[in-house]
């Protein structure tokens, strides 16, 4: 029988000195891996880079493509213009892509981290620069070891000045968006540009250097906040960079064609190739871990190590937690389901909005004024309009208002708005004293243009019994 002293809970001595809870950063200087998902990488990354240098300048019909238009407060996306009324549905976008960004973390992980994230894509590049400057993985670990001299100074120098140059080529095609850009890169270097676009490009400029040339996988695995949560939004069908341990295990190195099984061993041959490779610096055979970004590197690498030693490829590979575990990996499963029918639906509903936006919004502010009497007698309000015309094309609308008997409205009534323009006109209603109803009233002004009818309802104010 089992005495209280036999169930106690055995005490380990600690060691004298304990691990140090932060430790120093360890540079991460990753090797260059050729292989089909290097490939699909630099293929994504040149469209995405493309399109963020390039669409700035595109022109649609006299005017930038791509433009928030802030001191008038448009936001341009070719040929339609949004305006503040219509942010509702930026907010909806927005929305949008986070579910998109969870359908796919449910699916394929950190699929956005390793291919389409801006970190990643400019780490990339400035990885790119790095290496064309002071060589590969080695030559840069024996560079880093060397002492100062004249070829290191060299080499350090146009590594950073590749840096900087792409990261003001970075800061400018973003306030470019913001300011037209033909204008802004014309002033912008004869000191003719204006002050708020020298600290924005200033701004960007030195969080691209810093980000993507010093940080890099400080800010994935540190700073990221989806490095935090991805990890509860995945579950055992989701695909994930994983190491086939039951294969690979043992390790140990061995020749080319000898017999592995005779040596007890597994077929990961111990090179460390997919932890050289890796961006973060972490070693993908100790499984999965919140610093992966699902780049597949490590993937490409070791396939082409399992190619030249004669083994078939994929001990390190996209894969699932119930794939490795021999069992039936589902794909259509209610989680990830769940979220791509939120997905068509709000894309739908999008797609509605856009397709039914009004081409011309009213809106009505009530002079601070309650009422005066005018020349004629009767109680007047005065109201600030402002019509904007949303289309392509001027337009010219016809104002009215109903609301009280007798209701009258002075002011022009035939209002000419420019294209992608607002009006701002002031008017009046009046209403005989004697109709006046004695408390409040709600009254609507109109807008027409052939079939395009809007409307915006106002107060009336006048004396109290």
């Amino acid at each position: 029988m089992a005495t209280p002293s036999d169930k106690r809970i055995a005490v380990q001595a600690l060691d004298a000195e304990p691990a140090p809870l932060y430790a120093a950063r360890r540079k991460v200087q990753p090797r260059t891996a050729a292989g089909r998902f290097r490939r699909v990488r630099q293929c994504v990354g040149a469209v995405l880079l493309a399109l963020f240098f390039g669409l700035p300048w595109l022109q649609v019909e006299g005017r930038q493509a791509v433009w928030w238009d802030l001191p008038q407060r448009q936001f341009h996306i070719f040929s339609t213009t949004f305006w503040p009324q219509d942010f509702i549905l930026l907010a909806g976008l927005l929305i949008i892509a986070a579910f998109g960004l969870f359908f796919a973390t449910v699916y394929a992980g950190r699929l956005w981290c390793g291919y389409a994230c801006p970190q990643s894509v400019w780490t990339w590049l400035f990885l790119w620069c790095e290496k064309i400057t002071e060589g590969e993985r080695r030559q840069r670990l024996r560079l880093d070891a060397a002492r100062w001299s004249a070829g290191k100074a060299l080499r350090r120098a146009a590594k950073h000045g590749l840096w900087l140059a792409l990261a003001l080529a970075t800061g400018l095609a973003f306030v470019a968006y913001f300011s037209p850009a033909r204008a802004l890169l014309s002033g912008f270097f004869t000191g003719q540009a204006a002050g708020w676009a020298y600290f924005w490009v200033a701004l960007i400029t030195a969080g691209t250097y810093l980000n993507a040339g010093w940080l890099r996988e400080q800010v994935c695995v540190h700073m990221c906040p989806y490095a935090r949560f991805q990890s509860v939004m995945l579950d055992r069908d989701s695909l994930i960079v994983a190491y086939d341990a039951g294969r690979g295990e043992a390790r140990g190195p061995r020749r080319p064609g000898s017999d592995a099984q005779a040596q007890g061993l597994g077929d990961c041959i111990d090179c460390t190739l997919c932890v050289q490779v890796c961006p973060t610096g972490i070693d993908i055979r100790d499984g999965l871990q919140v610093a992966c970004i699902g780049c597949a590197a490590c993937v490409d690498a070791c396939d082409e190590v399992m190619g030249k030693m004669n083994y078939p490829k994929g001990l390190v590979s996209y894969t699932s937690e119930r794939a490795l575990a021999g069992e039936r990996r589902s794909t259509l499963r209610p989680r990830l389901l769940g979220y791509g029918a939120v997905l068509a639906l709000m894309l739908l509903a999008l797609g509605t909005a856009l397709a039914y936006r009004a081409p011309v919004a009213l809106d009505v502010a009530k002079d601070r004024l309650l009422y005066r009497e005018n020349a004629e007698g009767r109680l007047e309000n005065v109201y600030r309009l402002t019509v904007m015309n949303k289309t392509a094309s001027a337009h010219t609308y016809q104002l009215n208002a109903s609301g009280l008997p007798g209701l009258q409205l002075h002011g022009n009534t035939q209002l000419n708005v420019p294209a992608r323009s607002q009006l701002n006109v002031v008017v009046a209603l009046s209403v005989a004293p004697k109709q006046w109803p004695g408390s409040a009233a709600t009254v609507t002004f109109h807008l027409l243009d052939g079939n395009t009818q809007v409307a915006a309802d106002s107060r009336f104010t006048g004396p109290t019994p």
